[in-house]
């Protein structure tokens, strides 16, 4: 006989009756943005003409590269799970010391941008560079997208059925694997499809150490050549990839679904004991892994900076870089956040197929790479709007785009732990709708939402092919300042934009790793995921 955890189906607390037509209006108008980007390039792509199509389809070259992304992809996502899984039993259910500081060093590559950490290891190994040395970086900037959903699932998931399986002989490696570990699988299955996107979209460390990815194929196409129709095919081709990714991950997802069946009050999971040998071989896990992800990039940049370049530091220049990319990166979190509403409170809600729709359209941006976007509204703003090209507000309306679905997600999670009988009483009270909402829902979600708006805002600013593509012209964040630099070699010169851009990448980083760890208070009659 097999021990699993339940698997057993009830129906979500949702709102009865229809959704609020201004509700269905609004997301229906962020679905309507949401597709504007990949909308264009599906058209720019039908003007050239199927031959055309056919003949970049067909290149050998082509080939190369889907072998190549595709690859890249298995490895990392791979790594990661390897990496992250132990790391987030070790920091979410044992009792190896300092579990709040390992927590936080283990969250913090997050802050550090791809083409960051793969400045610093060149800068210190100029010799690096190929297939595995990019799936060595991106390894160690991702696996957070694994280890802090999969820490928050193991503290929060359910100790009986451990206890169960131990009470019918399963050794602790056993029941561990039959019972917590497949309540977590949903965890580390959308920490894995973050991953795989994340590679797949990235450009700044495949550049860098010249391994012939998609991103990097597709920006050569459109910079070095103007080649833009074999720019824009291979951008179609991207998309597909991603959006493959996203529909694998739900079908996994929507075959594990579980929810605690029990009646009562969940208890919290005892730390299991490490002792001698066991913490001796943990902390070491956890020091190598943190000396990998973190403290090679930082100890290399510093070193740089001490080193200094030939040119003096412009402190004015790196001050006014630094507030440039707040200052978008923010102005593109709240679009997002502001579009991201309608959608997740609609999903959390209600289940209208009209409802499942909107959801659906506006997590077109997760299979969207920032160089698709870029090259998207690059085509749109030059043959529609050309007073909007390379302005800011474009730039923001890419990030919100890009990264809305962050800010979806985490408002329809918030949302949907949150009773509708709160607002449904506050309407019996002879609040209006607006007003129910915000004096009793909102309050209890703002922490969630915020969560979203902050994990956009990290990636914003980290953000650099849309950014190449669409900056005004004489606008530089730290993104650009340092890549710029990167191109021809300045690794000194480069080393204090980068610095200053992990700083300021670490604020929302730990603050988001705080709020997505946080354990949730128990609730005894709660059956949903």
């Amino acid at each position: 006989m097999t021990l699993t955890a339940p698997t057993t189906r009830t129906r979500p607390r949702r709102a009865l009756g229809r959704p609020p037509r201004l509700l269905v209006l609004a997301g229906a108008i962020t679905a309507v943005v949401s597709l504007v980007p990949l909308v264009y390039l599906v058209v720019r792509v039908g003007e050239a003409g199927l031959q055309r199509i056919i003949e970049v389809l067909i290149r050998p070259r082509t080939l190369e590269t889907v072998t190549t992304s595709v690859g890249l992809v298995v490895v990392v996502v791979s790594a990661c799970l390897l990496i992250g899984i132990p790391t987030a039993w070790l920091v979410a259910r044992t009792n190896v010391p300092l579990r709040g500081m390992w927590l936080v060093l283990v969250s913090l590559p997050l802050a550090i941008p791809s083409y960051v950490a793969a400045y610093a290891w060149l800068s210190q190994f100029p010799a690096m560079n190929g297939f595995w040395a990019a799936a060595f970086i991106l390894t160690m900037v991702s696996s957070p997208y694994v280890v802090l959903p999969v820490a928050a699932s193991f503290r929060s998931s359910d100790p009986a059925l451990e206890e169960v399986a131990r009470s019918l002989g399963r050794g602790p490696f056993r029941a561990f694997a039959t019972t917590t570990l497949p309540q977590a699988w949903p965890s580390a299955a959308g920490g894995a499809l973050l991953v795989a996107l994340y590679v797949l979209s990235d450009f700044g460390a495949v550049a860098l150490l010249r391994v012939d990815a998609f991103t990097r194929v597709i920006y050569a196409s459109y910079r070095a050549s103007f080649d833009r129709v074999s720019a824009a095919v291979l951008a179609l081709v991207l998309v597909a990839l991603a959006a493959l990714l996203v529909l694998a991950e739900r079908r996994i997802r929507g075959r594990t679904r579980r929810w605690r069946v029990a009646t009562g009050t969940q208890r919290t999971a005892l730390p299991v004991e490490l002792t001698g040998g066991r913490r001796v071989g943990a902390l070491a896990w956890l020091t190598v892994l943190t000396i990998l992800a973190l403290g090679v990039p930082l100890v290399s940049l510093i070193l740089r900076m001490l080193q200094g370049s030939r040119s003096p530091l412009d402190w004015t220049e790196l001050l006014t870089a630094a507030m440039t990319s707040l200052g978008v990166a923010l102005a593109g979190a709240i679009l997002a956040v502001l579009l991201a509403l309608p959608v997740g409170i609609l999903a959390a809600r209600y289940r209208t197929r009209s409802v499942r729709s909107i959801e659906t359209v506006s997590y077109t941006g997760h299979a969207l790479p920032g160089v698709v976007v870029g090259l998207s509204l690059v085509f749109l703003t030059l043959a529609v709007v050309p007073v909007a090209y390379q302005t800011v507000w474009v730039l923001a309306f890419a990030y919100a785009v890009l990264f809305l679905p962050k800010a979806i997600g985490a408002t329809r999670s918030a949302t949907a732990s949150v009773s509708p009988v709160l607002e449904q009483t506050a309407r019996t009270l002879g609040r209006g709708p607006l007003r129910a909402w915000s004096e009793t829902t909102l309050r209890l979600t703002l922490p969630g939402i915020a969560a979203g708006g902050l994990l956009v805002l990290l990636t914003a600013m980290k953000e650099l092919p849309a950014t190449l593509m669409l900056r005004p012209t004489g606008l530089d964040t730290l993104a650009t300042e340092l890549w710029s630099r990167t191109e021809i070699a300045a690794y000194g010169a480069a080393a204090p934009y980068a610095i200053a851009l992990v700083v300021l990448a670490a604020v929302p980083a730990w603050l988001l790793g705080r709020i997505l760890t946080r354990t949730p208070e128990p609730d005894a009659d709660t059956v949903e995921p």
